[in-house]
Formats: structure tokens, C-alpha cells, sequence
């Protein structure tokens, strides 16, 4: 009698949780895609941020319109067309070697749009800090994604609870509020992740600890 076929040791664990819990997570890992991330907190920075105030909201649009195209619209559209020329198996990117063209294709798109609001005047402080932490946090992604395969999710949602930090040393608004509501939606996001079983648990920490760091840090040498 033959033995049963057994699964590789690599492979995944079957997802055992509710069909519906799977659902929600799906959808909040869609809700707050790493990919939205830059456009997404600038509009909101630009609500918290007083060092807003003042600036006209024509060039507000046009700033907006610029991370939207740059570090939005570009990183998609390379990747929908990644996956008909072979370089991924799937949009979801399930293994972190997958991950590695598109990071590097990302990785120039917002050493672009870092690069331009580093070199004009007028864009306040925070969202400069904001952009190159950006930049430094994908590079930081794609190296550790050599070795373990990194939440992306839970890094940009780190990056949201390290802007808010940013803007509690940098200005005089309370920002408790604020901060409330990013570690409940980064709980959100790590545990999304956790349900749909894409990552270990280090990895969902390890992606906390880089978006804190990196926006911090940007902020230290900016500063």
C-alpha cells in the first residue's frame, strides 16, 4: 500500500479561519494598500499639519496630483503589466522573490518624486519627511525581503503611526487623536494580515519597527 503524498515542508498552512473573517480582511488589506499609502497621508497631513495653513489650495491639487501620478499611478501600472510579460506569477506577489522587480520599479518612482519636493521651496517640512521616509522604508523592504518576506502593509502602516510621531515633536497640535486612530487601523492592517495568513508574525512586526523608523529617521535628518 502507498504511502500518502505529503505537502513540502514549505508549504503553506491551509487557511482554517471563517470564510467571512477572510472576507474583512481582504477588504481592509485592499482599504489600506501600501500602494495608496504617499497620496493618502499627504491629503492628510495637509489637514493636521498648520504649516499647511495658508497655502493655496491650487497648489495643494497640484502637489497631490504629482504624488498621486508618481508614487501611486506608476508603481500599478507597472505591475498590471509585470504580470503579462512574465515577471509575476500573480498581483498578489505570494513569494518575496516575486516582490523584487517591483520594488526596485517602485524604488525609482519615489526616488523621483522625493527628489522634486526635496529641490523646490514651499512644501512644509513634514511632507518632505513623509516622501523620504517613503523612499527609505522600500529600500529598506527590498533588503530585508532578501531574507524574509516583510509585511509592505504593515510597514506603510508603521510609517502612518512614525508621521504622526514626526508631528508631535514637530508642532504644537495635540495630536493624541490622530495617534489613537493610526494604531487602530495598524492594528487593523497587521491583523488582516495575520487572518489571511500571507505572513509570519515577525514579519508583521518587523514591518511596524521599519515604517517607524524610517519616518523618524528622515525626520532626524531633515531636520
Amino acid at each position: 500500500m502507498s504511502e500518502p503524498l505529503q505537502q513540502p515542508a514549505n508549504a503553506p498552512a491551509p487557511n482554517t479561519q471563517p470564510k467571512a473573517l477572510r472576507f474583512l480582511a481582504n477588504v481592509a488589506s485592499y482599504v489600506f494598500h501600501p500602494v495608496l499609502f504617499p497620496l493618502v497621508m499627504a491629503i492628510v497631513l495637509s489637514q493636521l499639519d498648520n504649516q499647511f495653513f495658508g497655502i493655496p489650495e491650487k497648489q495643494l491639487k497640484l502637489w497631490f496630483l504629482s504624488i498621486g501620478i508618481t508614487a501611486v499611478f506608476f508603481p500599478i501600472f507597472s505591475i498590471l503589466i509585470m504580470k503579462p510579460l512574465g515577471f509575476i506569477s500573480s498581483f498578489h506577489m505570494p513569494t518575496a522573490r516575486e516582490r523584487t522587480i517591483p520594488l526596485m520599479t517602485s524604488m525609482i518612482f519615489y526616488f523621483w518624486i522625493t527628489h522634486v519636493f526635496n529641490t523646490i521651496s514651499g512644501p512644509p517640512l513634514s511632507l518632505k519627511v513623509l516622501l523620504l521616509g517613503n523612499f527609505w522604508g522600500i529600500i529598506a523592504v527590498f533588503m530585508i525581503n532578501i531574507f524574509t518576506k516583510i509585511s509592505m502593509h504593515t510597514t506603510a502602516a508603521g510609517a502612518m503611526i512614525g508621521i504622526i510621531l514626526v508631528l508631535m515633536l514637530n508642532g504644537h497640535v495635540n495630536m493624541a487623536i490622530p495617534l489613537f486612530v493610526s494604531l487602530v487601523i495598524a492594528g487593523i492592517i497587521g491583523s488582516a494580515r495575520l487572518i489571511l495568513g500571507v505572513h509570519q508574525r515577525g514579519d508583521i512586526w518587523l514591518g511596524y519597527i521599519i515604517g517607524v523608523l524610517v519616518q523618524l529617521g528622515a525626520y532626524i535628518y531633515m531636520r
